[in-house]
Order: C-alpha cells, then sequence, then structure tokens
C-alpha cells in the first residue's frame, strides 16, 4: 500500500499545483475579470471543468514515477528515490516556467503558450525588452517563488513517503497492471470512445476563461505534437482533398478583369508604411474614440480607407509574409519561421526589382526576432536598415529606435534614392513596453497598459504627421503611392476576444499625389485582407500577378468578398452575410452569424480554405 500511497500523493501535488498556477493567472488578471464583467461563480466552475485535463496532465507526469517505482518493487535502491526526485524538481521548475511565462504572453497574445511561441526562445533580450521592467521582474519573482515553495512542499511531504520499499513479486506484478491501466485512463481522459481533448475544459463565453481552464502544460505538449505530426499529416483534414481544392478555385475564381485603374502613373515609387499593433478601434472613421489619431484622420481626407481590411495572423513575422508574399497566416505555427520553406514563396518585391524598382527597408529595431530578418532576406530587399545600423546617437527605446527618428532616416536616404523605388518602413513605438519620448495625453483608458498603448499610438500618430509634411517637400513626392497598413491588431479598451473578427480588424489607408482625384477621401468597404496588397499593386502598376494565388485584386469589382483568419488553432472566416470561428482546440464553432440556408455551405468555405492552405504549407 506504501507505492499506492506516494503515487496517490503525488498526483495530489500536482493537482493541488495546477489549480494554484491558474489561480495566480486571475489573480494577475483580476482587471480583466472585472472589465469583463465575469461573474465569481464563473470563475470557481473553471476550476471545476480544468480537472478532466488537469489529471490527464498529472497522469503523463506520473508515468516516470510509476515506472520507478515499480522497478523498485523488485529492486530498493536509494538512487531510484533520488531519480524520481530530480525528475520532480525539474517538471516543478518547467511547469512554473510555462504558467507564468503564460501570464506574461497572455496581454500581448490572448492566447495559450503554443509551440510557435518556442521560437522566440532563442532571442531572451528581444523578450526582455519586449515586456515592461516592472512586469518582467513580477514574473521573474513568480517563477523564482512557487518554484521554491513547490520544490519545499514536495520534498517535506511527497519525498519523505517514498522510501525503499519490500521486494514482492506478486504484489508488483499487480500494481504494475493496475496502475498502467489508471494511467492510461487517467490520460484517456476516462473509458469513453472518444478521448479527451482541450475542449473539454472550454464551457464559457468568456474566452478569457476557457483559456485560463486549459491545462497549461497540457496545451503546450499537444500544440508540439501537433508540430510534429503536420509534417506528415494536415491537422485540418476536414473534407476529401479534391473537393475542397474546388471550394477554394471557386472562392478566387474571377469571371473577368475590369480593373478599376485608381492611379495617374504607371510605374510609381511605392512606399509602404506598416505600423506595428494598430488596431481598428484607434482610428476614428472606423468607430474608435476621437483623438486617438488626429493625424491619420486629415490623410483620410486625401486617401482612399480600407474599412473593412483584416490581417490573417495576429504576429508581426506573420505579417510580412502575407504583405509581401500573398501568404495567409497559418494554425500552430508561421511560416516565415520554416527556412526551408520560404524560399518557394512568391515575392512583391522581387517582381519590382525585375521592373527596375529600387528596394530598401526599415526597422527601428532587430529584425531577427520572430525570423523576419530571414524572410525580408529571401523576399529580396536589396537594402536593409535596422536598429544598430543607425547612429548610436538617435534616441532610443527599450527596443529600438523612436519612430520619428526612423521616418526621419528613411526620408534621409530616399533624397539619394534612384526612381521608381519600393521602400518599406516597420514601425516600432507601439509595441510594448510603450516608451514612447513623449508625455502622455490620454488618460481615460480603464487599465495602465491601456493609457500607455493608447499614448503610444498617439505618438506614432503625431510623427505619420511629421512624416508626410516633410515627404510632401521631397522631389519624389508627387511620383509616390503611399499604403499604410498595421502589421497585426491589439487589444484595446473594447477588449474585444482574440477570436472575434473585430479583434482583426485594422486599418488600410493608400495615399499621394498618384491616386485620381475621385479616389481621394474615398471609402472602400469590400472585404479584404493583408493578403490582397501584392495582386492588387501589382495589378494596378499593369504586372502578371498569377504567382500569388492566396491574394486577390482588390479593385476588380467581380473579386468575390471574404477574409480569413487563423484562430485558436482553427479558421475565422468574413463575408458579407456574417461569419464564423472554428477551433480545433474548442472541438467545433466558437462564434457564427451566419443564417440557417447557408451557413453550412459558408462553413464548408472557410474550413476548406484552411485545409488547402496548410497542406500547401506542408507541401513547400
Amino acid at each position: 500500500m506504501k507505492f499506492i500511497s506516494a503515487l496517490l500523493k503525488q498526483f495530489i501535488f500536482w493537482m493541488l499545483l495546477f489549480a494554484t498556477t491558474r489561480l495566480i493567472f486571475y489573480i494577475y488578471y483580476w482587471e480583466i475579470l472585472n472589465q469583463d464583467g465575469i461573474p465569481l461563480s464563473e470563475l470557481l466552475l473553471s476550476f471545476w471543468c480544468a480537472i478532466p485535463l488537469d489529471i490527464a496532465t498529472a497522469c503523463y507526469i506520473l508515468v516516470i514515477p510509476f515506472l520507478l517505482s515499480v522497478i523498485q518493487s523488485y529492486y530498493a535502491s536509494w538512487w531510484l528515490n533520488r531519480a524520481s526526485f530530480y525528475y520532480n524538481i525539474i517538471v516543478i521548475v518547467v511547469y512554473v516556467l510555462i504558467s507564468t511565462t503564460e501570464i506574461g504572453i497572455y496581454e500581448e497574445w490572448k492566447t495559450k503558450l503554443q509551440f510557435k511561441a518556442l521560437n522566440y526562445l532563442s532571442h531572451p533580450a528581444e523578450i526582455y525588452n519586449s515586456a515592461e521592467t516592472g512586469s518582467f521582474f513580477i514574473l521573474l519573482a513568480l517563477i523564482i517563488t512557487e518554484s521554491i515553495f513547490f520544490i519545499w512542499i514536495y520534498n517535506r511531504i511527497i519525498y519523505q513517503s517514498i522510501l525503499s520499499q519490500t521486494k514482492k513479486f506478486v504484489f508488483g506484478l499487480f500494481y504494475l497492471i493496475i496502475g498502467s491501466g489508471v494511467l492510461f485512463v487517467g490520460i484517456r481522459g476516462g473509458i469513453s470512445e472518444i478521448p479527451i481533448t482541450q475542449s473539454k475544459s472550454y464551457f464559457s463565453k468568456h474566452n478569457f476563461i476557457n483559456l485560463a481552464s486549459v491545462n497549461s502544460g497540457y496545451s503546450l505538449l499537444i500544440s508540439t505534437i501537433e508540430n510534429y505530426k503536420f509534417r506528415s499529416k494536415n491537422p485540418f483534414d476536414f473534407y476529401s482533398l479534391g473537393p475542397a481544392n474546388d471550394r477554394v478555385k471557386r472562392l478566387h475564381r474571377v469571371d473577368k478583369d475590369t480593373t478599376i485603374n485608381i492611379l495617374t502613373k504607371k510605374k510609381p515609387n511605392i512606399v509602404i508604411l506598416i505600423l506595428e499593433s494598430w488596431s481598428a478601434d484607434l482610428i476614428e472613421s472606423l468607430g474608435g474614440r476621437a483623438g486617438i489619431t488626429p493625424e491619420f484622420a486629415k490623410l483620410e481626407n486625401e486617401g482612399l480607407l480600407f474599412t473593412n481590411f483584416y490581417v490573417s495572423g495576429n504576429r508581426s513575422e506573420q505579417s510580412m509574409t502575407s504583405i509581401f508574399a500573398g501568404f495567409p497566416s497559418t494554425p500552430i505555427t508561421a511560416i516565415s519561421h520554416n527556412l526551408d520553406k520560404i524560399i518557394y514563396l512568391p515575392s512583391f518585391t522581387k517582381q519590382l526589382i525585375n521592373e527596375g524598382y529600387g528596394t530598401s527597408y526599415y526597422f527601428g529595431g532587430e529584425l531577427m526576432y520572430g525570423g523576419i530578418n530571414s524572410f525580408i532576406s529571401v523576399n529580396g530587399f536589396e537594402r536593409v536598415k535596422e536598429g544598430n545600423d543607425f547612429d548610436v546617437a538617435l534616441p532610443r527605446g527599450k527596443l529600438g529606435l523612436h519612430d520619428e527618428y526612423l521616418f526621419n532616416e528613411q526620408l534621409k536616404d530616399l533624397n539619394y534614392e534612384p526612381e521608381p523605388f519600393l521602400s518599406v518602413v516597420f514601425t516600432l513605438s507601439t509595441h510594448s513596453p510603450y516608451d514612447q519620448p513623449m508625455e502622455d495625453v490620454i488618460e481615460w483608458a480603464d487599465t495602465k497598459t491601456q493609457n500607455n498603448y493608447l499614448n503610444s499610438a498617439y505618438y506614432t500618430d503625431k510623427s505619420l504627421g511629421k512624416y508626410f509634411n516633410e515627404a510632401k517637400k521631397m522631389s519624389w513626392y508627387k511620383n509616390t503611392l503611399f499604403l499604410i497598413v498595421a502589421d497585426h491588431s491589439h487589444d484595446t479598451y473594447n477588449h474585444w476576444p482574440v477570436h472575434k473578427k473585430e479583434y482583426r480588424r485594422v486599418p488600410m489607408l493608400l495615399f499621394g499625389d498618384v491616386l485620381k482625384k475621385e479616389f481621394r477621401g474615398v471609402q472602400m468597404d469590400r472585404i479584404s485582407s493583408q493578403t490582397d496588397i501584392p495582386t492588387t499593386l501589382l495589378q494596378q502598376l499593369g504586372l502578371n500577378a498569377i504567382e500569388f494565388t492566396w491574394s486577390r485584386n482588390l479593385f476588380n469589382p467581380t473579386t468575390p468578398e471574404f477574409a480569413f483568419y487563423e484562430s485558436d488553432e482553427g479558421v475565422g472566416w468574413i463575408t458579407p452575410n456574417g461569419y464564423f470561428v472554428f477551433s480545433n482546440r474548442a472541438g467545433g464553432i466558437m462564434e457564427i452569424t451566419l443564417g440557417n440556408q447557408i451557413k453550412d455551405s459558408v462553413i464548408m468555405d472557410g474550413k476548406s480554405y484552411l485545409q488547402v492552405l496548410f497542406q500547401q504549407f506542408m507541401d513547400y
């Protein structure tokens, strides 16, 4: 009975550890609980709904101690106890690290810690710089304190009960059979026909609660397993590939080319300004509060604003492949993290180089973060300037050069750039820790973090106004088309759940003297996406865009309207008739606004799109 008692004590220990780390998560984000109006009863219910996955995780962890105790029933030795001890200590520290890291990323990513996040571990300095200093040290203190506390508990209560045991063959055999069966059932989530999945913990309309209910270790384990599994099998294999392909071809079919030309010049310069973390909620004309981005509002009066524009991913590296290769973001992993695959993507940049364009890319920080540097290099940019390439005397924040100084550097260089040119600026100041060099002017948000974010957006907007005031003085300005777009969205004062389409909506503006007058001060409400940028621009230049199979021409009225985004290991799908969100993690539909008559067909469209997209990713 000592074996069984020792194993049971370990099981209880892990269940309490999981519950404690979940409680710490809730305490840390108590403001979100209040903002979302989540009742205490639902919070308490989350601990109950978390039990099945917690049991499965605990049983996974107990496999090694169990096997060691089976050996002990035949061969009692001190080193087996020590092996079990050190194994558990390592797992304690790893789990605490996972759960605390999840606290750190949630505010930015609004998701569980997933395999693709592990790609960032190779750049610890960037991770540190991205975090607010106070938050970083709080989280570090949490890791140290929790690790010490749980190790002490384990050593004082649990380990002391795992001692040399009496060697009995019959008991050992019985223990092996029964124990293996119990662990197997626990890992499987019971004896029902369908094994347990993460969807077991989903019960609330508040995704914050659902995500907190999912065991952090289990979530990362499954995400890692899926990452390796998809190398041979598509995890989004919903339908027969033939019918799925047919649906996707239909979605991209254009009856005739009736492109509306909006430019006065056939071969203008192109300047793309990628705004870090700009949500549609920052823009008054898109439903945001007034006063956050007044300079952008002025630009709208002279430009063409897309009012139903969406991003397919939620990370900067995902946006780069969408903007320059027209390749949508994928769940589980980003193609920019796969160096063997990005070489097969089409290149908007290279196509312009073939047309005689010079190309340049400006970023105030370090492009290695998220694998952006690899993609930019493969994409063919001839001149790239990032963090250390700028004068060290220029004012910087933790992550790099402040936006106004980055803008100035590009403007200065473009005066010496032969025309035509493609030049890209990727801003930085609206990325956490939001350390813009400006006194706060916005104080009405419900949290300090939100105020910091809004003030950083105000600063970038102010810098944007200065940028265009200076650009208009340059000789190349009258020949230049400016495209202003966000890399991805961000949590705002509206606190949209990350799976909702409102969260993925961002501004996109075409601007410049090369716009025909009838398209200035105009809004276009067609449903559109970052992935549509390459084809739209190339066809305005009269160039072939046939390589960009996932990209559409937004100025062809016959182009079908839809937008795709990856969400929670699934698909978000927006159409003029409504939208839906499907999640493998949640085990089904998370959100739907489609009418009954069309919903089945539209759901098949969206899921087919994800299936074919991911299959192509695998095949690259």
